[in-house]
């Protein structure tokens, strides 16, 4: 490319970068941004691409042994499909290296002296924007056309490139279709885009059906004909119904994003009995079968793994009497539906995480889920991870022998996994949970082993309910908090509402003012529970606890009158709507709100009880200016 053509090319990129013309892709305006801002790149320098030791790309190669098997034959199907003189087809690591190159033998020296050697470092951070790294970052398929490239001496190029993810959602490889005809047009690129996103598609399906060769695989789609093709759902799930992986089509199908699935109960998302979906299984999967899922959707399914026969029924013995549930009032619909479905899953021993603002309830939760169990016979046991100073939590949790350190008792002391062998440990705040005693908290899930400091390994059986009022998978994004230990406790997590949002909020009243109160009889006027109602309260159900012990506390004649409030509650705006000039309207916003909250936002459950379908649902919140 003569340096003029280099100037004018870089001229280009500066005036897209600063002006955004209209008519650009927005994927390479943000690309040619990263190039000149982030990376610090010259569109008109012209050094060669970066290329490897060989040594380095054997380690490369070594590392994606099983993705480059089955790419081969995948990329030379695709290159004799575009049938025609000029292309390379290229398999990339998910660093940008070129690891593998399938082109004609007359035209390898052609495309290497555009750059495209095995072992080249193609990420946009060296070579700008290209097919190869601008996927990689933007994590999706696409093309770029000459002019496109960050870098005037890739300009002769034309690159498509589609990512390629492992069954964690991670990316893996880049497939991708380089051209280096002059003549090659954007609208050509079309088909091969396709293409290779389609061939991306099937070495992403079949690395997944490799990995969890011993593993039970669900297959399922819409229709039972598109099994066994790219757009099929794919979930795998150990022998206790575990869901371990699921790739992308799945969540699509499914509705779910993939940390609400990774380590939930494969019966807790389809409307059948593990042991009837165990019961379906082949070994060659080749049979399919209506599956709905639990929300309603149909399906068609076939399992691959080894049949498992329905045991006989046996003679039940009678479950001993559960206690009634104390401390805690559940006159919230939702809330119990949420009880009983972490109930059932507590018993199977499927972790719990439990999610609220500060002072919703969760411990009270946590403690009748464990009273409610066949565990309410043993401890519950709770460690505030945020209120022990870091240095003590590893003593707390794991227990010490005596002598073990300066300052130790003699006897030692057990740790609160032993304090909870048999019953239940509540860890609240897990979020703030130092890192190295995470990773010693996962080896204890795993292992079902606790080590005390200066101690033996000793076997606990005990089961975790965790609680946070963070987002854990922004701490996970900052690395505050481990990937694996979050999938290990999120087995099912439970979000608690605010107090505000309940809609048992005067039962609610009542039982904590009766509890409060003790063997006094403390009546409310009805102003003074209207104002109670009211209010918003920013510290929940504990700062309702509160305020009522103090009003029990300093109540002389048995009636609490309005004048008797705390002067935040009194003087609080009231909440009473002013006339409406769009009264049908309003109601009709008012009613779709109430009962979104009470379905927590599900469509499907929402749409049934207003006894309309989800596309009128969705357009009426579109009318009324709805968002969650």
């Amino acid at each position: 490319m003569h340096s003029t053509d280099l100037s004018r090319h870089a001229r280009q990129v500066i005036d897209v970068t600063q002006g955004h013309p209209q008519g650009c892709d927005p994927s390479i305006v943000r690309s040619w941004q990263r190039c000149l801002e982030d990376y610090h790149l010259d569109p008109a320098q012209t050094i060669a691409p970066t290329v490897l030791e060989q040594g380095r790309i054997l380690e490369g190669r070594e590392r994606l042994q099983q993705v480059l098997k089955i790419a081969g034959h995948e990329m030379n199907c695709l290159h004799q499909q575009l049938s025609g003189a000029g292309h390379a087809v290229l398999l990339t690591d998910a660093r940008g290296v070129i690891l593998n190159c399938v082109t004609a033998p007359a035209e390898r020296k052609v495309f290497e002296r555009a750059g495209l050697w095995l072992g080249a470092d193609w990420s946009e951070a060296r070579e700008g924007t290209n097919g190869i790294g601008t996927c990689l970052v933007e994590r999706q398929a696409l093309t770029i056309h000459q002019d496109e490239h960050f870098r005037g001496r890739h300009t002769g190029l034309t690159c498509s490139a589609s990512p390629v993810f492992d069954p964690q959602g991670e990316l893996l490889a880049v497939l991708d279709v380089s051209s280096a005809r002059h003549d090659t047009s954007r609208q050509s690129q079309f088909h091969t885009m396709a293409l290779v996103n389609l061939s991306a598609k099937i070495i992403e399906n079949s690395y997944f059906l490799g990995h969890f060769e011993n593993q039970w695989l669900l297959r399922f789609h819409l229709q039972a004909q598109s099994i066994g093709l790219f757009s099929e759902g794919m979930l795998a799930f150990d022998g206790d119904g575990v869901i371990c992986a699921v790739n992308q089509s799945a969540l699509n199908l499914l509705g779910h994003v993939r940390g609400g699935l990774l380590g939930q109960l494969v019966d807790s998302v389809f409307d059948c009995p593990r042991d009837d979906l165990f019961a379906r299984a082949s070994t060659q999967a080749s049979t399919t079968w209506p599956l709905r899922t639990r929300d309603g959707r149909r399906l068609f399914a076939a399992l691959r793994g080894q049949p498992r026969r329905v045991p006989a029924p046996v003679a039940v013995q009678p479950e001993p009497q559960r206690p009634r549930l104390s401390g805690i009032c559940m006159g919230d619909e939702a809330l119990q539906v949420d009880f009983r479905r972490a109930l059932r899953v507590f018993e199977r021993d499927v972790p719990l995480l439990v999610n609220g603002e500060t002072g919703s309830g969760k411990e009270a939760f946590a403690k009748a889920v464990h009273q409610a169990s066949l565990r309410s016979s043993k401890p519950f046991v709770a460690l505030n991870c945020a209120s022990i100073p870091e240095s003590l939590i590893e003593s707390e949790l794991f227990g010490y022998r005596g002598g073990s350190f300066t300052g130790a008792r003699k006897e030692g002391m057990q740790g609160k996994l032993q304090q909870a062998d048999g019953g239940t440990l509540f860890l609240d705040e897990i979020g703030d949970m130092p890192l190295a005693l995470q990773t010693r908290l996962l080896r204890v899930l795993e292992d079902r082993l606790v080590v005390p400091i200066g101690g033996e390994p000793l076997a606990v059986d005990v089961r975790i309910i965790s609680a946070t009022h963070r987002n854990l998978l922004e701490r996970v994004a900052d690395g505050s908090f481990r990937e694996d230990l979050y999938y290990r406790l999120n087995g099912l997590e439970v979000g608690l509402p605010a107090l505000r949002e309940r809609t048992d909020k005067s039962q609610l009243l009542d039982f904590l003012l009766a509890e409060e109160a003790a063997d006094q009889q403390v009546m409310l006027s009805a102003a003074a529970r209207q104002a109670l109602l009211d209010f918003t309260w920013p510290g929940n159900v504990r700062q309702l606890r509160n305020v009522l012990r103090t009003l029990a506390a300093l109540c002389e004649d048995g009636s609490i009158e309005f004048d008797d409030l705390p002067a935040n509650i009194r003087l609080a705006p009231s909440r009473s709507p002013e006339p409406s000039e769009r009264p049908l309207e309003d109601a009709e916003r008012s009613a779709l709100l109430g009962v979104l909250e009470l379905h927590r936002w599900h469509m499907t459950h929402a749409a049934e009880q207003l006894g309309v379908s989800r596309n009128t649902l969705y357009r009426k919140l579109r009318k009324h200016g709805i968002e969650r």
